[in-house]
């Protein structure tokens, strides 16, 4: 049985989604963040030494980082579902936007959480945070401008794990429209409302 350890608000809530997609039977352990401090359990560092999620338990495999799970999932546990064929130049959009995800995009929007809780110490950073985060999500909204998917003409995992990106990105997301469609499109998918029911509270859902 696969075992996800989700931490609530985060990122694991897409690795549920993609369960969901695949019909792969699985087990949620659930982990609340912090009310104040807002940071995961120390329950999280008995499953693994970092204590953060998501954490996924295969049989003996025990994975971490969501874009290597998403990866693991679908060679596992896919078959044909949501990879692209090999080899194209569809597979390689669809596994640069894998490792984008985390790889870069994500790393202007953490700059804007934390940033914005310095007040007005963290005044000075705002422009450039501010400017690499219209570089970014103009970038994917350019992508995704006269498509419903990044890549090919269905759903692939790079959806899934690019997802979080936009989500994360909410309150920006009507400077970019197409962005904006991309992810209530995905919102609306029978299994990501599954995921939400497995899950349970996730603000970031429309």
């Amino acid at each position: 049985m696969i075992v996800v350890h989700h931490l609530n608000e985060s990122r694991s809530q897409r690795v549920l989604w993609l369960l969901e997609e695949l019909g792969v039977d699985y087990e949620v352990r659930q982990y609340a963040r912090d009310a104040v401090t807002r940071l995961a359990p120390p329950e999280l560092k008995l499953v693994h030494p970092l204590g953060k999620s998501p954490v996924l338990q295969d049989g003996e495999q025990l994975l971490i980082e969501s874009g290597a799970i998403v990866d693991y999932l679908l060679r596992h546990h896919g078959g044909a579902q949501l990879v692209p064929a090999q080899p194209s130049a569809v597979f390689e959009a669809y596994n640069q936007w894998l490792h984008y995800a985390e790889g870069s995009a994500m790393l202007p929007l953490l700059l804007k959480l934390y940033v914005s809780r310095l007040g007005d110490a963290g005044a000075p950073l705002h422009p450039r945070i501010d400017s690499e985060l219209a570089n970014h999500l103009g970038y994917v909204d350019r992508a995704l401008q006269g498509r419903d998917w990044l890549v090919g003409d269905s759903l692939t995992g790079a959806d899934i794990q690019m997802s979080f990106v936009g989500e994360a990105a909410r309150t920006l997301r009507a400077d970019y429209p197409a962005l904006d469609a991309w992810v209530r499109r995905l919102q609306q998918r029978p299994a990501y409302r599954r995921a939400l029911q497995r899950g349970g509270p996730y603000s970031m859902a429309d």
